[in-house]
């Protein structure tokens, strides 16, 4: 993905100034920052989902796989179906697990038979490491299961759908440092497969999962580029600042 430009309007709050950068396949982008400085913002933006709020106005180009995706002929729901969201709270269906993983698959017609939908909740499962944790529960409520393991379900879910582009909004923000790890672990294995755009306010984590970085303050991008130079060798004394912990 790239993008060109962008400004992003809240009514008359000026959200996003002038954002460009590049979102490489099979790479894991950490967007981080101080709270309030348009990381979601941007994240919404990708998908189109700022489309939804009242009174927003946008300029500038994001184009994926080269086409861009502000054009007036695309349809905005068709567009999100290249993507997969990961909210800061997990989010399962008040249904069987099962239920949770095919769902989003069902309505786009990639499951037409139980068999079919059998295949695909199994596969999912074993991706993000639950198969062996619920294989023996797949009729009870996804609401039982854990903060963790809801994530996970969640993640399962959207990858059931076959996006292209996963998006993670503070993922981890409502976990326990072990589920933490294993969300962590598990985005290091989907990005073998997927490109993954993550915001998180954890340096540490950024550090750890992410090969690009890009960090915002007021709606700026202000230094975006290996993670390794944006925390080793920043260019900037309020990126440096941000990343060794000085403010945030």
């Amino acid at each position: 993905m790239r993008v060109e430009h962008v400004d992003f309007w809240y009514g008359d709050k000026h959200a996003l100034k002038d954002v460009s950068l590049d979102i490489y396949r099979n790479e894991v982008t950490a967007l981080i920052g101080p709270s309030g400085c348009g990381k979601t913002t941007l994240l919404r933006c990708l998908n189109r989902s700022n489309d939804i709020i009242p009174n927003v106005r946008m300029e500038g180009r994001i184009l994926l796989d080269g086409e861009d995706i502000y054009r007036p002929e695309i349809d905005p729901p068709l567009l999100r179906r290249r993507f997969g969201w990961i909210a800061q709270k997990p989010n399962p269906f008040p249904w069987s697990i099962r239920t949770n993983v095919i769902y989003g698959a069902k309505i786009k017609g990639l499951v037409t038979n139980r068999r079919e939908g059998d295949e695909l909740m199994e596969k999912c499962l074993h991706a993000v490491g639950m198969w062996d944790e619920v294989k023996d529960r797949l009729r009870s409520p996804g609401t039982d299961l854990s903060g963790g393991q809801q994530q996970r379900l969640c993640i399962a879910r959207a990858i059931a759908t076959e996006p292209e582009v996963l998006l993670m909004d503070e993922p981890c923000s409502a976990l326990d440092p072990g589920a933490t790890a294993l969300i962590e672990n598990l985005v290091d294995e989907l990005c073998k497969d997927y490109t993954i755009v993550i915001v998180t306010h954890n340096m540490q984590q950024a550090a750890r999962i992410s090969q690009r970085a890009a960090f915002f303050h007021l709606g700026t991008l202000v230094e975006v580029g290996d993670t390794k130079d944006i925390f080793v060798r920043p260019k900037t004394i309020r990126c440096s600042d941000f990343v060794s912990g000085r403010y945030g």
